[in-house]
């Protein structure tokens, strides 16, 4: 969270080439968060946060943005189409939803970030309930001796437990009724509170002892679960869950100009379209919403919207919609340059994959530095001749040349494979350049 501008940018560089003004913006929305917290209480309930816009042609990097961020982010966040909803009344998920998704996401982080805090209770809780199993307990009446020889033998026991060498041996575990929890955020607060209801009636009609025979290394995962279940204060962690949903929630709105309604559409009644703007409003604005969990506010929830507007522009958007993400981010396409760095200076490239799953066969794969040129020239010009793609066409184009060593690898165990620019040029010359080819096949 207190990561500052730079390191973000820094961070979101080993992914993410070029887009500059992307993850700049991105970085100071973030770091705003954290500045507001260190604020008093009544300045931070005045500073909104800046909601972002990125407008780009598909695979420019906006969705690798988000992935990454959330990957890198210890706050709440989530990532959503916004073509998946609906206006209310119609079948299909309500706006409200993406909230309760977030609440489901922020309760998972403080969950494991109370177990991590409390692992060594959880570890005790796992050890001494396996050993009471392997080694029943002294009746009290047991003289000092059998006694100190008993805790001798425990400590024994607990070592070969903790060291797994007790891990085949079969124990037999008395398991807890488990109360099913619905975590279907698309349903309505109520209506989940009522199935979870019948979930606990149910799970009391049959009263026998759910017992069961399992190894120990099995018992070491369902004892783990068990007391995370039992030492762990649910309700803490569910208010500080909705704490900090409320304060760092990051909600990523993908596909934003899928409900954009241009003027050429014909579906002005369309219930996924500008429905959805309007429902999406109130929320995005700052209004309460209900979970399960409690009331979440959405005032300081940050919302990042992305979208290619291919068809559609940005102020096709409904104008109460637009002022709220007054932040606008242009993401440029991809030059023949970009995708030769994309190729060669992101962490786990797609060439650094290839190398690896072929490594597997015993094969080394060496790239030329020429023919990594080559696969990138040849990529933008399958963008520029076809359908920009951006830097999805990297996938299709590498498949390709890659066909056929990756079928044959196993007669190639042992050796160097190199791919030379003319094999790439062989592979793609004349698919490229033939524009029906290269619709079907690139």
């Amino acid at each position: 969270m207190n990561l500052t501008p730079k390191e973000i940018v820094a961070y979101l560089d080993n992914y993410v080439i070029a887009q500059n003004d992307a993850k700049k913006t991105i970085a100071l929305a973030l770091r705003t968060r954290y500045r507001r917290m260190q604020l008093d209480k009544e300045l931070q309930d005045e500073i909104m946060p800046k909601n972002i816009l990125m407008i780009g042609s598909t695979g420019v990097g906006k969705t690798e943005i988000s992935r990454r961020l959330a990957k890198m982010m210890k706050v709440p966040f989530i990532k959503v189409e916004a073509s998946k909803y609906t206006e209310v009344g119609f079948v299909g998920r309500d706006v409200e939803s993406m909230i309760r998704d977030l609440v489901v996401n922020s309760i998972s982080i403080v969950k494991t970030e109370y177990e991590e805090a409390n692992k060594e209770k959880i570890e005790n809780y796992v050890l001494n309930k396996i050993v009471e199993k392997l080694l029943p307990p002294l009746p009290e009446s047991a003289s000092e001796s059998k006694k100190d020889d008993y805790q001798r033998l425990l400590e024994a026991m607990e070592q070969r437990v903790l060291n797994g060498e007790m891990d085949d041996k079969t124990i037999e575990l008395e398991f807890d009724k488990i109360n099913v929890e619905f975590n279907d955020t698309n349903l309505p607060p109520e209506m989940a509170k009522v199935q979870e209801s019948f979930s606990k009636i149910f799970s009391t009609i049959n009263n026998e002892d759910n017992k069961k025979e399992v190894t120990v290394k099995d018992a070491k995962s369902i004892l783990k679960l068990e007391g995370s279940n039992k030492l762990l204060d649910m309700t803490s962690i569910n208010a500080e869950a909705l704490r900090r949903a409320e304060n760092g929630g990051i909600i990523f709105l993908d596909e934003i100009d899928k409900i954009a309604l241009s003027e050429k559409s014909q579906g002005r009644n369309d219930p996924s379209k500008e429905g959805v703007q309007r429902d999406l409003l109130p929320i995005v604005e700052g209004s309460s919403v209900t979970t399960k969990y409690g009331v979440i506010n959405t005032d300081h929830i940050l919302f990042i919207a992305a979208g290619a507007f291919h068809v559609s522009k940005p102020s096709d958007l409904i104008p109460e919609l637009q002022g709220r993400f007054p932040l606008r981010v242009e993401l440029e396409a991809l030059t023949e340059e970009t995708l030769y760095k994309i190729l060669t200076q992101t962490q786990n490239s797609l060439l650094k994959q290839y190398e690896a799953l072929l490594g597997v066969e015993g094969m080394k794969l060496i790239f030329e530095d020429e023919a990594i040129k080559a696969i990138a020239k040849l990529s933008h010009r399958a963008n520029e001749l076809t359908e920009d793609i951006g830097a999805r066409r990297l996938h299709t184009v590498l498949e390709k040349v890659l066909e056929d060593v990756s079928f044959n690898a196993d007669e190639h165990a042992g050796e160097e494979y190199i791919i030379k620019p003319e094999f790439v040029h062989e592979k793609l010359d004349e698919v490229v350049e033939d524009d029906d080819l290269s619709r079907y096949i690139l």
